[in-house]
């Protein structure tokens, strides 16, 4: 028998708004995301506008990037901003101690990152040193880019040549702070997090929303000490406005820390493996939540995953420091997987970072270092095809399905993952097929509104470790013809390891 489901949406029963966002993105200094990624030189063949490549800008606006987050990651703990502006030929080099013990010239820096932000049309999220750093750095980085007036950081951004201060709303206080952000104890960094925050001020018209650093997967303790740090257990009191949000990490990683597997060559038993950690994301995403819940019943604080996604070995060949994988079909189900779960927890969820954009871990975008190409990984076709949902309400899905779970060594995997979200007069439903092998027949029943029309697109490959590269695409977007509507249901037939949305107009 194959596999079928029914999905019941009440298209006029709204939820929580689903946030831009959880679309968000992460840029580190790491391998070759900023140099030869992001950032090529002013001297470059490669079009450019102040050194930023101008085709990687036109991909990711093709995405409505909402945010960026930089300068890491691990490397935020070393960096000094103050040595990134300025002249460039004058800034002072550094060690990148963390990825591939490289020397950095520093060229990429502040102003830099905020011309590549005004490019992209994202709000630039800054994540701040407080591993090695001090409280007056990070309050003069916020004093640098925010202030107007004629305080001393605002007379020294003038004379490098930015007269008028940028909106920058999301700091980090540090960065896993557990372990490279300064290896610190929980009760340490809550301490360390709400002094630096107490200097992180809001200047003029710029309001800074906060971003402490939280937990690694279900350190659920970790999380509940940041949450006492603002409030009292069960007590009616508002949170303290030290921070706004709090931070965990997890990537999916099915394998031993010291063998992740390969990006390219997988059997099924990893494939099943790798969804199976996939979908925990959903239970982390709870367990977080429900512990702030005890703290902060009416959802203030936000929570944010700013680091996910696949980590494999990197490719034969390559710098063990640089992080550089293939990004395959597998990938791109592993990240329609989690935006379902990001869509169904829009009400304590507030923003997710993929890890990283270009040319690190699960990239969007990898550029060719020997021919200059860019390539869109299937990762990326994932995020452009979901681009509806920013900002729409969710809606709940109710779901009956037959035959979509599948044992996996001692766990079980449901394979038929679905979301919805409404705005401006549309419906958007994101649809997976996880199984490796079996198509699956899913009927939409729709409530509450009448479709007036309905177009589908699908991504999927004749085999699951398909890719795209300079030489050659295995996975691109196709229409999904044959969709119709009748007496209110709606019969989606999803192939074998498909990703596959449905656009409803609605009368």
């Amino acid at each position: 028998m194959n596999a079928s489901a029914k999905a019941i949406i009440n298209l006029d029963v709204e939820g929580p708004v689903i946030s831009r966002h959880l679309y968000g993105h992460f840029a580190e200094h790491l391998g070759r995301c900023i140099y030869g990624g992001f950032y090529v030189g002013e001297d470059s063949d490669i079009p450019n506008s102040g050194g930023i490549r101008l085709d990687v800008v036109e991909a990711l606006r093709a995405l409505n990037i909402p945010n960026l987050r930089w300068p890491g990651g691990c490397f935020a703990d070393e960096y000094h901003w103050m040595d990134g502006i300025g002249p460039r030929s004058e800034r002072p080099s550094m060690v990148n101690t963390h990825w591939g013990n490289v020397e950095e010239n520093n060229h990429f820096g502040t102003h830099e990152f905020m011309a590549l932000c005004e490019l992209l049309g994202a709000e630039p999220y800054i994540n701040g040193n407080v591993g090695s750093g001090t409280v007056k750095e990070m309050s003069d980085w916020v004093e640098y880019l925010t202030r107007d007036g004629d305080s001393p950081m605002v007379r020294l951004r003038k004379a490098n040549g930015r007269e008028e201060p940028w909106k920058v709303p999301f700091w980090g206080i540090g960065n896993e702070a557990w372990g490279c952000g300064g290896n610190m104890s929980a009760q340490h960094y809550a301490d360390e997090a709400r002094r630096y925050a107490t200097y992180c001020r809001d200047h003029g018209g710029n309001k800074l929303y906060r971003i402490a650093a939280g937990a690694s997967d279900d350190d659920y303790a970790w999380t509940e000490t940041l949450m006492k740090a603002v409030n009292c257990l069960g007590c009616a009191k508002e949170p303290r406005g030290y921070f706004q949000g709090l931070t965990f990490h997890y990537y999916t990683v099915p394998g031993p820390w010291s063998d992740k597997g390969s990006a390219l060559e997988f059997d099924l038993d990893d494939y099943y493996a790798t969804m199976v950690k996939a979908a925990r994301v959903e239970e982390l995403i709870a367990g977080h939540a429900a512990v702030m819940d005890c703290y902060d019943p009416k959802k203030k604080v936000g929570l944010i995953l700013d680091e996910w996604g696949t980590w494999w070995n990197v490719e034969p060949g390559t710098n063990p420091g640089f992080l550089y994988q293939q990004n395959t079909m597998r990938d791109a189900l592993v990240a329609s997987v989690h935006f379902d779960a990001f869509h169904r927890h829009a009400d304590r969820l507030v923003m997710a970072n993929i890890a990283q954009t270009v040319n690190v871990l699960q990239a969007m975008i990898l550029t060719d270092p020997d021919s200059g190409a860019l390539v869109l990984t299937p990762t990326y076709h994932v995020f452009e095809m979901n681009s509806g949902h920013q900002d729409a309400a969710s809606l709940r899905v109710d779901v009956k399905s037959e035959g979509t779970t599948r044992a996996v060594g001692e766990n079980e995997l449901d394979t038929f993952s679905v979301s919805a979200s409404t705005k401006d007069g549309r419906a958007l439903v994101s649809l997976t097929n996880l199984d490796a092998d079996a198509p699956l027949e899913v009927d939409l029943d729709l409530r509450g509104r009448t479709v007036a029309g309905v177009t589908g697109r699908i991504l999927t490959a004749d085999v699951l470790n398909a890719h795209n590269s300079a030489d050659a695409t295995g996975v691109e977007v196709a229409d999904l013809d044959g969709l119709t509507v009748d007496g209110g249901v709606l019969r989606v037939s999803i192939p074998a390891h498909s990703f596959v949305t449905v656009d409803l107009e609605l009368a």
